[in-house]
């Protein structure tokens, strides 16, 4: 491999690369793979993934590390920048016969150093949940494949819950688990609950209790990844059919919509106060959609093919108070924005939403987020204020309302006031590339509101207070299958009945829905680099590393700067025996 400066090719693959903060460096002996360390042959395998979870144990090094490629399935201690990875002691191996895993999360808030829960979806449709230190297998759900028989694209633990999980697949259903019922032996029969422009949600008509609990069936084509807000109350979907669809996730409303500039929306992430949306597809671009103004403020041209992942830095987004004189904050201010750590990282929210007080004195804010592609690229992204706010000046940048929509709700929205997710007090952030999940005491919050959207319908519970909710968390188990007065007898038949509008791209761009290209601004990426030999497929921001993963197999780490320190080598011992499932 040849260091960025060589100069020798544009195709080399680079080792370092520098930024305003400094110089990020790969750490070669911190690559994680399969132990023999062979490439992986890809072709016609479901893309490499990787989640972490810190078990917050005593010794300081509680990070663990999930990743699959192909048929396997490993479990390692994550060491990162601090020591060398040692491949042959994983914690848990396994091994699938006639499927593949897709995709993983871990429950962060019922994570020990003696158990973990990590959930694993399948490319048969299946999902199984896991206890990679106890090496147990507790439960597979949709194991006869009745709920649906398509891949698994994305499975996410709701944030703040400790039982439901929601599971999305390439047929464009999402379901609702949880892994206290079982899933019946007969394919589950529903009825209607919620319909809209381009989704439907159904409840699970039975006598007891069985998953799903709701399914939701959104847009055309396959719903290819969803992410939950920082406060967990909104859900980002992205389809193939191009749209960004972001819900209301208790009261399943629509909040708002977006179009791809063509095909498909392939991933998607939310900025750490809430405020933005991220995407990037099949039109090699990143698009920021601003979630108050439910409208597009940027694009990203970069990528030379299909963006495939999109994360925020928590912990480089940064915010700078000064006086409105002032040219540039003090030395103090300069060193804090090179501070990297879980104190930035977990005041940045904090920070962030100063910005709309009434403070006098004026607050800049620059959001990094970044993006890999199937170019075999990593890209970094600044989002600045000239671009938020192009038409107020610094010390007016602190509000958030758009003047060009302040007399009219804006395209795709329902015309509600809205409340960003994230301003509430943030929780620690999860090392993982899901969201930051809600704090232990909201658990049986999302239990019993969609407990109760099933049982007496969604808008009684707009109005309940957070005492009203704890009080029901005890009763969750008991309402699901009550019937919904104004639903019809007869909307089982309607399953699939969902407003399907074609939307023609001619008529969508230039609209709200779609800006032309001049239209709105063109970010140019702060980096661009040619960093693996197979189609990028993990990005993941952490502490005092960034982590990338390509199609063959290896998980590399990328020191931040002033974070790279001697790393020890590995002990050599024999790799234990795999589980074979």
């Amino acid at each position: 491999m040849a260091a960025e400066g060589g100069g020798k090719e544009m195709n080399e693959i680079k080792t370092q690369f520098t930024t305003r903060e400094g110089l990020y460096k790969l750490l070669p002996h911190s690559e994680y793979s399969r132990p023999n360390r062979v490439p992986f042959n890809s072709q016609g395998s479901n893309p490499v993934r990787v989640s972490f979870v810190n078990l917050n144990d005593q010794s300081g090094n509680g990070d663990r590390l999930c990743f699959n490629v192909g048929r396997e399935l490993y479990f390692y201690i994550y060491k990162g920048v601090r020591k060398a990875a040692d491949l042959s002691k994983p914690i848990d191996k396994r091994i699938y016969k006639g499927t593949q895993p897709t995709c993983h999360d871990f429950n962060h808030l019922t994570a020990t150093a003696e158990s973990v829960s990590l959930l694993v979806g399948f490319s048969a449709g299946q999902v199984q949940l896991i206890d990679p230190i106890k090496k147990e297998t507790s439960k597979l759900f949709n194991e006869e494949r009745l709920i649906d028989k398509s891949r698994v694209t994305c499975v996410k633990w709701v944030p703040g819950s400790e039982s439901l999980f929601l599971v999305a697949h390439s047929s464009g259903n999402m379901y609702l688990y949880n892994v206290e019922h079982t899933c019946g032996t007969t394919a589950p029969h529903y009825q209607l609950l919620k319909q809209g422009e381009s989704f439907a949600v159904h409840t699970c008509k039975s006598k007891s209790t069985r998953n799903p609990l709701l399914k939701w069936t959104v847009g055309e084509g396959a719903l290819n990844e969803f992410a939950f807000s920082p406060d967990g109350k909104f859900l980002a979907c992205v389809s193939q059919d191009g749209f960004l669809r972001v819900f209301n996730f208790d009261s399943v409303e629509l909040h708002g919509t977006m179009k791809s500039y063509f095909g498909g929306l392939l991933c998607v992430c939310w900025s750490p106060d809430g405020k933005y949306i991220v995407t990037g597809g099949e039109d090699d671009l990143v698009t920021v959609w601003s979630f108050v103004d439910c409208r597009v403020i940027a694009r990203g041209h970069g990528h030379k093919s299909w963006v495939s992942v999109v994360a925020f830095d928590h912990y480089t987004t940064s915010v700078e108070e000064s006086d409105p004189m002032e040219f540039s904050g003090s030395d103090e201010d300069f060193q804090d924005l090179l501070h990297f750590g879980r104190d930035r990282a977990n005041s940045t929210q904090s920070r962030l939403s100063k910005r709309n007080s009434t403070d006098s004195r004026p607050v800049s804010v620059t959001y990094r987020f970044g993006s890999v592609g199937q170019d075999t690229q990593l890209c970094l992204w600044d989002l600045t204020e000239d671009i938020l706010f192009p038409h107020q000046p610094l010390s007016r940048a602190r509000t958030h309302t758009n003047v060009m929509n302040a007399t009219s709700p804006p395209a795709g929205s329902n015309g509600n006031s809205v409340t960003t997710p994230g301003n509430s007090v943030p929780p620690p952030l999860p090392r993982s590339n899901s969201l930051p999940h809600s704090a232990v005491s909201n658990t049986g919050s999302k239990s019993s509101v969609m407990d109760g959207a099933i049982a007496s319908g969604v808008s009684k519970f707009a109005t309940l207070s957070l005492h009203d909710r704890k009080e029901r968390h005890h009763e969750k188990d008991h309402k699901r299958n009550h019937s919904m007065g104004h639903i019809s007898s007869k909307s089982s038949d309607k399953l699939n009945l969902v407003t399907k509008t074609k939307t023609d791209p001619a008529k969508t761009l230039g609209t709200p829905l779609c800006p032309r290209m001049e239209d709105v601004p063109l970010l140019e990426p702060l980096i661009c680099k040619k960093i693996a030999h197979e189609r990028l497929t993990v990005l993941i921001f952490l502490e005092d590393c960034i982590v990338t993963a390509c199609q063959e197999g290896f998980i590399c780490t990328w020191g931040r700067p002033g974070k790279v320190g001697l790393l020890s080598p590995p002990s050599q011992a024999s790799p234990p025996g795999a589980t074979v499932v």
